[in-house]
This record gives structure tokens, sequence and C-alpha cells, in this order.
């Protein structure tokens, strides 16, 4: 740099001396953006890890066989529309019952040191202990080669079942059934401690419920939509659980009973 022609000698500036410039100005001008979804990820993930935890207790609740061989013979009845919609209503609002009130029970466990904590891990361990012992003594009753396999009266009664029967019977299939409360307790404790709320936790519960109820959902939608062959479908679909009912119960109830135990025992051991 020259002043008056003659040229001034460079000297540098010490650090010092530095004050903030322009750019620091632009950027402490830079407006704020407000906070979304992929900045905190912890609502998406919950509803996803919620919903991931309960799918083996939600598919195992969906293959059992009562409500399945219930909704059959209902729709292959007289009235089979019209009652198997209302047996359909009786199943998801036996299952959002009982996920609702294993909700509450188990609120607080998503913190491992809360009581709620502790009794749900309690819980799995005596729950998985339980469907390993059913499971094994329910194989040892099973029928013989060459033993006769006859329908249960409940079973019967339904070719005739009226509306509110109908409604009533899978309402206690679903919230009277050991197995079930099993299922939806352990399932309701793990959308707890998977850390869903509000809207996350009301979703997960209703992915559940409707995959708890999707075999029944699935009669009711091939009865519907199937014509004639659905008949014969779903006639063959009520004999071959009937025949098979036991060996499947016990595959569930066993592969169930030893992956809710491991979960409680994991869970004690933290």
């Amino acid at each position: 740099m020259e002043l008056d022609g003659r040229p001034r000698p460079y000297r540098p500036i010490p650090e010092e001396d530095h004050k903030p410039g322009i750019a620091c100005r632009a950027e402490a001008r830079e407006p704020s953006r407000p906070v979304t979804d992929r900045d905190d990820p912890s609502g998406e993930t919950a509803l996803i890890q919620a919903i991931g935890a309960t799918l083996p207790a939600a598919l195992a609740v969906a293959l059992s066989s009562f409500p399945l061989i219930g909704i059959v013979l209902i729709l292959t009845s007289g009235h089979g529309r019209r009652n198997g919609l209302l047996f359909a209503a009786g199943r998801i609002a036996g299952l959002a019952v009982l996920a609702a009130l294993g909700v509450v029970v188990f609120e607080g466990a998503d913190e491992p040191d809360s009581p709620s904590a502790a009794v749900a891990d309690r819980g799995r361990v005596f729950a998985g202990a339980a469907l390993i012992v059913l499971g094994v003594r329910k194989w040892g009753k099973r029928l013989r080669k060459g033993d006769r396999v006859e329908e249960p009266g409940w079973m019967t009664s339904l070719d005739d079942a009226t509306a509110g029967r109908a409604l009533l019977l899978d309402v206690l299939l679903s919230a009277a059934n050991p197995k079930s409360l099993v299922l939806t307790a352990s399932a309701a404790a793990s959308i707890i401690e998977a850390g869903a709320h509000g809207t996350d936790l009301a979703g997960a519960v209703v992915a559940f419920v409707l995959i708890g109820s999707c075999a029944v959902l699935g009669s009711v939608g091939t009865h519907l939509f199937g014509g004639r062959r659905a008949v014969s479908f779903l006639d063959g679909v009520r004999h071959f659980m009937t025949a098979n009912s036991t060996v499947i119960t016990v595959i569930v109830m066993l592969l169930l009973g030893t992956g809710v135990l491991g979960d409680g025992l994991t869970g004690l051991g933290r």
C-alpha cells in the first residue's frame, strides 16, 4: 500500500486485535429453523421399535386356534355375514381393552430402575415359565394316532348363534383367554419400554390389535369377497385347525414362552 507516493511497510495485525467480521455477523444473523423429526429421531424410532417388539406376541394372538375356528364356524352358518362382522368387532374390542389396561399397569416401565419395570420383568419370567409348562402339558394330553377328533360343545353351538352371542363370544375369547392375557400384557410392557408416548403409544396399540386380529379379519374379508369358493376354503381351514390345533398351540407356547422368559431374565439382570 502506498501513501503520498511512498510505500508503507506491511505490519500484521495481532490476533488479539481481531474483531468479529462480516462472516461472523452473518452467521449470527442466520435464522434458526424448527426442530424436525430428522433432528429428533426418538418419535418415529420409538413407534417402529414398539411395533417390532410386539410383533411376535401379536402374531401368536392372531394364530390362536379358538377365535379362528370360531369365526369360520360363524361365517359358514346362517347369518354368517352379520355375525361374522360382529365377531370381528368383538375381537378388536377385547384386544383393545386388554392392551389399554396393560399400558396403564406398566406405565413408567421405560425407566429401568422404576417399580413398573421390575414388575414387568418379574411378570415376564412368570408368564414365560407358565407358557412353557402349559405347552408341555398340552403336548402330553394330545390326541394319539387313531383317536377320534371331536369338536367341543361351544363350537357346535355356533351354528345358530345370535348376533349378541357372536359379539360377546369373541370378546370373551380375547379378554378372558389366559394365553391372550399373557401375550397382550407382555406386548403392552414392550410398548412402554420402547419409549412410545402419546400418538406413538396409541399407534403401537392399534398396530398390535390389528395384527392380533388379522386372522379373524382376513376370514371375514375372504367370506365377503371370495364368493362360493370362500365357503369351501374356510371349511378346509376349520378342519385343518381342528385337527392340528394342539401342535400349533404347543409350538407357539414353547417359542413365545422361551422368548418372554429370556426377556424377563435379561431385564432382572440389568
